[in-house]
């Protein structure tokens, strides 16, 4: 099954009670796959046991890219939490294991 790392790398960053991750496409194709499956409801699901959400997403067509706002994640951020990850960063890689529909093998 693909999934979003097949298509893009990412990187996230804390932002007190939000993380916001960064989802870079490799290409133009893999840019408009994610923009029609890696959407604010997959994200939400794929994040739900770290945060309450709402996630917003914000395109970046110029760049292949998009941000991703996801807000109330628990623990407070940098500035308040005792976890080990406390900047977020494996935030990305979770970001990158989110399947994508649609993805069988043709023939």
């Amino acid at each position: 099954m693909m999934t979003v790392r097949d298509l893009a790398h990412a990187r996230a960053g804390d932002k007190g009670h939000s993380v916001n991750v960064s989802v870079v496409a490799h290409d133009e194709a893999g840019y408009e796959r994610l923009l029609r499956e890696l959407t604010e409801a997959r994200v939400a699901a794929a994040f739900a046991a770290l945060a309450d959400g709402p996630v917003r997403r914000f395109p970046l067509p110029g760049l292949g890219a998009f941000n991703f706002v996801i807000e109330r994640v628990r623990g407070g951020g940098v500035t308040a939490t005792g976890a080990l990850d406390i900047h977020g960063k494996s935030l990305s890689s979770l970001m990158l294991t989110i399947p994508l529909p649609g993805n069988e093998p043709e023939g």
